[in-house]
């Protein structure tokens, strides 16, 4: 080595200068840092990924994992899960691997091919929830009586339309962040599915009619329940006490279930997702802009809404409507 070089290599290396660390030495040293990658993403994710990795550890699945095992896993769930778990099993499965530092399997081609084989095969039109349309809606609040409950489904059924949310966020409503104003109440959600940063977003749910306002309702249910600080929507036991805690996802799609099925509906067909896809599908029938439903709903992007958007137009200026 000549002069020259020796020297450069010496200034390039100072004795004190750190050396740098593979992401996995510095998650594994340093506390805080495991901190912030574990509120990288929400506990709904957490449990999913947790979800998926326990299936594929009980099927003998193990983390690091070969492309032909992943691939032999996918196989062997092909006709039992719908490509859309099979999907996220898939992800759950990368994250596990990207977290130790180590290159996922399922970026082989292998994993790819056999994923796409199994779509070819045997992938069916994706079953999606049944839009609460406004028509139906209306019916179901109607007959709802003034009890405890009754008071209680009311105004989350009608807030969780008008507010187009995700049954996650409607749960996840405090009182403190409902403000009213004088064309009705602002609604402020920390955080969503979109939203994993938390940067938040506010959605105004304007005055309705009569009982079937959405501001009134909720009202209603405050002003009975005697809720003023912490979550809004509670469960309510067979006696009509209110409990302290918040009310699960889960129990929205049981409330939109149980509500349904009193006007004839199969509920089936509905799930907490239904009151969101029904305001799509009804704002869309009445001509609402694609962007203005997405304002509400807070949807990614616009192909997020196309279905709805579809269903909702089938029979707006309908070509056979013209000609029979």
């Amino acid at each position: 080595m000549d002069t020259l070089t020796r020297d450069n290599h010496h200034l390039s290396r100072p004795k004190n200068t750190p050396q740098p660390r593979s992401s996995t030495d510095l998650v594994e040293a340093t506390g805080s840092v495991r901190d912030y990658v574990r509120n990288s993403v929400s506990s709904n994710t957490k449990r999913a990924y947790q979800s998926d990795l326990k299936h594929f550890a009980n099927w003998g699945g193990t983390i690091p994992a070969t492309d032909v095992v992943v691939a032999e896993y996918l196989a062997a769930h092909a006709h039992t899960l719908s490509v859309a778990t099979l999907t996220r099993r898939l992800a759950s499965i990368s994250k596990a691997h990207s977290a130790k530092g180590l290159i996922s399997p399922t970026k082989a081609e292998l994993v790819k091919s056999t994923l796409r084989g199994i779509k070819r095969a045997h992938t069916t039109s994706q079953r999606t929830a049944r839009p609460l349309l406004i028509k139906d809606l209306i019916q179901i609040t109607q007959l709802l009586g003034d009890g405890m409950k009754d008071t209680r489904d009311r105004a989350m059924l009608l807030i969780g339309f008008a507010g187009g949310f995700r049954r996650s966020e409607l749960v996840s409503i405090n009182c403190n962040d409902i403000e009213a104003v004088r064309q009705g109440i602002i609604v402020y959600i920390r955080r969503s599915k979109t939203d994993q940063d938390g940067e938040g977003r506010t959605i105004g749910i304007p005055h309705g009619r009569s009982r079937c306002c959405p501001v009134s309702a909720l009202t209603e249910w405050l002003t009975c329940s005697g809720i003023e600080s912490g979550p809004v929507f509670r469960p309510v036991d067979r006696h009509g006490k209110i409990c302290n805690q918040r009310l699960s996802g889960e129990a929205v799609a049981l409330v939109v279930k149980e509500r349904v099925e009193t006007i004839g509906l199969n509920q089936q067909e509905f799930s907490g997702h239904s009151l969101r896809a029904g305001l799509a599908t009804s704002a869309a029938t009445a001509g609402v802009s694609l962007w203005k439903i997405r304002q509400q709903t807070g949807h990614a992007s616009d192909a997020m809404l196309s279905r709805y958007i579809r269903d909702g137009e089938l029979f707006v200026d309908n070509a056979a409507g013209v000609l029979l």
